[in-house]
Parts: C-alpha cells; sequence; structure tokens
C-alpha cells in the first residue's frame, strides 16, 4: 500500500466500505453520460476557439505553433482537465468543498478560483450583449456597416468594396471603414479614455439584461436544465461552422488565406513568447483552474468513465479550434483578396474579429443578412454554453458549503438570481460610452493568466505530493476499474508544477501594463482597479492557509498533519480497503498471534 495514505486509514474505520459514499440526495445528477459531454463542451469551446486560436497561430509562426501548443497540452492540459473532472466525480462536490475533503490546507484554490469564474461571468455576458445587438441590426433591408450613408459616419469613412475600382487603387491615410464606425461610433460611441464613461447605451443595455434573463432560466433549475439546454447549444454552433467553413473555402482567395493561417516559421520557435501564448491559450480554452470542470463533473455517476470522457473532450476541443481557424482565415483571404491588401491588415484577434472583420467580409458575400444572422447566432450560443456553466460552477461551490439550506429548490432558485441582478447592475458600467475600458481590465487582470498558471502550480502540488497522486490513481481506479497511464501521474507531480511555475515566472519578468488598443494609457487608479482583480483572487490562497492553520488547535506539525488528512466520509480507494481488510483480520480473535 501506497506510505502516503497508510497513515489516515486507521483515522478512517468507520468509513463505510463496502459502497462508495452517494451523493446529498437533493444533489443534482446528470440523466446521461451525453448531458455532461454537452455540458463541458459547451464551456471549454468558446469564444477562444473561434477568435484567439487562429490569431495565435498566424502570429506565432502558423504551423509551427502546433508544437508548443502540443506540448502544453499534454503535458498541463490533459493531466490538469482530467484531475479536475475526476476530483469533482470522486468527491461530489462543487470547487471550494472538493479541496476541504481531500486537504483543507488547500481550500483557499476553491475560493480563488470562484473569484476568477465571477468576473468572468460579470463581463463575459458583455461579449453576449454586443452580439445580440448585432444580431437584431442584421435583420435590415441593408447591413448598417456595410456603407457610409448613416448619420453616424463621418467624412473619412470609406467603402472599401474594391470590385468596381482599379487594382491600383490607394486608400488615404486617415480613411475609417463603415464597420469600423458602425462598431466605435454607433455600437459603442466609444470616448477618449476610461475617465469619461458618458452614458449608458440604453440599447445595449437591453441586451445586456436579455442576456442575463437567458442565463438564469438555463441554469435556474440545476442540472435538470442546463442538462437539456447543452443538447441545442453545444451543438448548433457546429452547424453554423461547417456552414462557414464550406462558404469559406469556396470563396476567392480563400487558399490565400489559409496558407497565411498555416505558413509555418520554424524560426518562432526560438522566442520564449510564442511558448507562453502557447500555455496561456490551453488554460484559457481548456477552462482549467476556473471550477467548472469540477462543479459539472460532481454530477456525474461515481463509476462514470471520466478518463475517456476527458481525452475525448480534449480531442474535441483542440480539433475545433483548428477547423475553425480554416473557416475564419479563408474568409480573411477573401477580404484582402477583395481589397487587394495584405491579410495581415484584415487579421485580428479578440472582439475586432468577432466585430469589425467579419461583418466587414459579409457585407462583401451574396445575401449578406443571412451569413450575419449566421455567424451571430454562433457567437451568441458560444457564449451562453461558456456564461451559464461558468454560473452553474459558482452556485454549485456556493450550495456545497451549506447543502442542507441552498439545495432547497427556491433557495438556489434566489441565490442564483441574487448573483444574476448584482453582475448585470455591474455590467451597466460596461455598456457606458467608456465601457469598452473596464471591459478590457477585466479581461486583461480579473482573469490573469499568471493566476490561472499559480493555481494550476498549487493544484497539482497538493494532489500530487500532499494528497499523493499514487492515492489519487487509486481513487481512479476505484470509480472506472482501471488505472489510467502513468504518464498523466508523473506530469502532475513532476512535468506541470515545474511548466506551470516557469511560465508564471516569465509572465512576471515580461508584464507589461495594460493599454487601450496597445496606444491610450490607463490612469493610476486603472491599473489599481486592475490589480485589485488579480490579487483579490490569487491572494486567497495563502490568506486561507494562514487563517486556518491559526485556528487549528496543536502544535504546528499537528496542524499540518490535521489540514492534510482527508475527510472521514470520502470513499476508500482499493489500497485502503485491504489495509482496513488486513486491520480487521488481525485484530479478530481468530487472527490474533
Amino acid at each position: 500500500m501506497d506510505k502516503s495514505c497508510s497513515a489516515e486509514v486507521k483515522f478512517r474505520l468507520d468509513a463505510d466500505v463496502s459502497h462508495p459514499v452517494p451523493s446529498t440526495p437533493t444533489r443534482g445528477q446528470w440523466s446521461s453520460k451525453l448531458e455532461f459531454l454537452l455540458a463541458v463542451a459547451g464551456q471549454i469551446i468558446g469564444l477562444g476557439n473561434v477568435w484567439r486560436f487562429p490569431y495565435l497561430c498566424y502570429k506565432n509562426g502558423g504551423g509551427v505553433f502546433f508544437i508548443p501548443y502540443v506540448v502544453f497540452l499534454f503535458t498541463c492540459g490533459i493531466p490538469l482537465f482530467f484531475l479536475e473532472v475526476s476530483l469533482g466525480q470522486y468527491t461530489k462536490q462543487g470547487i471550494i468543498t472538493c479541496w476541504r475533503k481531500i486537504c483543507p490546507l488547500f481550500e483557499g484554490i476553491g475560493y480563488g478560483s470562484q473569484v476568477v469564474v465571477l468576473y468572468a461571468s460579470i463581463y463575459y455576458v458583455i461579449i453576449l450583449a454586443w452580439a445580440f445587438l448585432y444580431l437584431f441590426f442584421s435583420f435590415n433591408s441593408e447591413l448598417p456597416w456595410g456603407s457610409c450613408r448613416n448619420s453616424w459616419n463621418t467624412e473619412t469613412c470609406v467603402e472599401f468594396d474594391q470590385r468596381a475600382s482599379p487594382a491600383n487603387w490607394t486608400v488615404p491615410e486617415n480613411a475609417t471603414s463603415p464597420v469600423r464606425e458602425f462598431w466605435e461610433r454607433r455600437v459603442l460611441n466609444i470616448t477618449g479614455s476610461i475617465e469619461e464613461l458618458g452614458e449608458i447605451r440604453w440599447e445595449l443595455a437591453l441586451c445586456l439584461l436579455l442576456s442575463w434573463v437567458i442565463c438564469y432560466f438555463c441554469v435556474w433549475k440545476g442540472v435538470k436544465s442546463t442538462g437539456k439546454v447543452v443538447y441545442f447549444t453545444a451543438t448548433f454552433p457546429y452547424l453554423m461552422l461547417a456552414v462557414l467553413l464550406i462558404r469559406g473555402l469556396t470563396l476567392p482567395g480563400a487558399l490565400d488565406g489559409i496558407k497565411f493561417y498555416l505558413y509555418p516559421d520554424p524560426s518562432r520557435l526560438t522566442d520564449p513568447q510564442v511558448w507562453m501564448d502557447a500555455g496561456t491559450q490551453i488554460f484559457y480554452s481548456y477552462a482549467i483552474c476556473i471550477g467548472c470542470l469540477t462543479a459539472l463533473g460532481s454530477y456525474n455517476k461515481y463509476n462514470n468513465d471520466c478518463y475517456k470522457d476527458c481525452f475525448y473532450l480534449c480531442l474535441l476541443n483542440s480539433s475545433t479550434s483548428f477547423v475553425a481557424g480554416f473557416a475564419i482565415f479563408s474568409v480573411l483571404g477573401f477580404m484582402a483578396y477583395e481589397q487587394h491588401i495584405d491579410i495581415s491588415k484584415v487579421a485580428e484577434s479578440g472582439p475586432g474579429l468577432a466585430f469589425i472583420a467579419y461583418p466587414r467580409a459579409v457585407t462583401m458575400m451574396p445575401f449578406p443578412q443571412i451569413w450575419a444572422v449566421f455567424f451571430f447566432i454562433m457567437i451568441i450560443l458560444l457564449g451562453l454554453d461558456s456564461e451559464f456553466v461558468g454560473l452553474e460552477a459558482i452556485v454549485t461551490a456556493i450550495s456545497d458549503m451549506n447543502p442542507a439550506f441552498f439545495h432547497v429548490g427556491h433557495r438556489r432558485k434566489l441565490l442564483l438570481l441574487a448573483i444574476s441582478v448584482a453582475s448585470f447592475f455591474i455590467g451597466l458600467t460596461m455598456v457606458t460610452e467608456g465601457g469598452l475600458y473596464i471591459f478590457q481590465l477585466f479581461d486583461y487582470y480579473a482573469c490573469s493568466g499568471m493566476t490561472l498558471l499559480l493555481f494550476a502550480t498549487l493544484q497539482s502540488v497538493c494532489v500530487g505530493w500532499v494528497y499523493g497522486a499514487d492515492r489519487f490513481y487509486d481513487n481512479v481506479e476505484d470509480m472506472i476499474g482501471y488505472k489510467p497511464l502513468p504518464l498523466i501521474k508523473h506530469c502532475l507531480k513532476y512535468v506541470t508544477p515545474v511548466i506551470c511555475m516557469g511560465t508564471f515566472i516569465f509572465s512576471l519578468i515580461k508584464y507589461t501594463p495594460l493599454k487601450f488598443n496597445n496606444m491610450i494609457e490607463y490612469p493610476w487608479w486603472g491599473y489599481a482597479i486592475g490589480w485589485w482583480f488579480t490579487l483579490s483572487s490569487t491572494l486567497m490562497v495563502p490568506f486561507w492557509m494562514l487563517y486556518v492553520v491559526g485556528r487549528t488547535p496543536g502544535s504546528l506539525r499537528e496542524r499540518f498533519s490535521t489540514l492534510c488528512t482527508p475527510a472521514e466520509d470520502l470513499p476508500l480507494n482499493k489500497s485502503e480497503k485491504k489495509a482496513l481488510e488486513l486491520i480487521d483480520l488481525t485484530s479478530s480473535p481468530d487472527g490474533m498471534m
């Protein structure tokens, strides 16, 4: 038996070893494995697959970017993904109480993760508000971002459709496109700095309200409603993506766009920034260290084969990112062909791709309203999945801390309502005329890659060394009936913490303050707010450790021993059961010497 778990066997003699401990009777459970798979797929496959991964590929050496991406995927992404899902399934708890069950000293990881996912839920829904507004405008007889004949356009607005212009036509230096003016002047009416918030954009505020209402009713009955909604929200975007991919590949210039997307530049592998981009992309796209995977896994049946599920889901996620790149860059290649400009001038990342580049592309297609509707429905559904699963994770974590109170149906709904209403009012600051400045503060600092890397290091250290990687593998074997490949165990003990901590240190060394559009600096208090977002989650871990060590009785050594001992009501694994049988045998009258 593993020595790391032998000390706790006697401590847990009274545990029921005949069968795994069932979950709380009032706690929900997935109706089928498919609901779980679709819910996780909806969470991890989001807007980052559509606009961030393709951009990083062409920025960081094209096809060569797959080398660091795959390295991080197998050494950090899959091990941590599997760790979080299996931890939730084994403990039947959300992200806070699962750490309390296996190692109370590290419970602060759960609190910090929930702060991150709360921040993410507050600002991520703003993207849905923008997408809803664009969707409503897409039903106009003429797309309003397709021409310069609108009240919000300026004299420098130029329609860039080159189909009727000579090939040597040059664009004026101060020219702006109608789609950019629609985004900046009609949708946002953006001000000059964060110090000028201006008025609330009431159309966006109503779209924000609509987004929160939809998210609330997707989650209000727990997994009973979430499990049904994902049948549509997790699958329909794939239909839209397939339609856009087929259409994009048939456009002139599409091949040039794909070459630009995948053209390998081996020299980029010597740039440390490329490796850091690959690592942070894995953490963002796989929703690692924010608690959602643990919450979703906690609603699984105890004997569900989460090991195979995780490999299938990781494969699906990375494949979707790769295919989305073909869909996006085939369209960008078409835009460059139509405008007679280099594709690097139309390739953008983040909101610029969804709300500037692609809307400009659809205006060049036949029946542009149809393609605009398709695209923004896809964006909305991708965003909705990630948003309401994040809400489910928050509610699950809070409910599991006091199950007798919150697992009563109406109290859970009131908790969800309170979170949604509070988040809506905070989000109103991001639909003001200066709201994009606040949005970027949330995006850059609240969900900081440095925070996620630190949490990943702590998670792997806790499970790999404190709780014990061998014991963890015994738990997994007890659930699924066989032991996974030892590679994941070795990664959790050695490779993952080293790589995550190394990337964390590098990100600190290379840290640069946020600049709006890489040009406008924020005032000092703007950076102070940003660092509050980062530290309010990160410092949860050391503060919790100091607090719980201080309130635990005994000597310092006894305190750490107590705080690193798993809870009594956890299911015993195979090794612990054998040890318990041996103890019973030697203590019985027939087994005495």
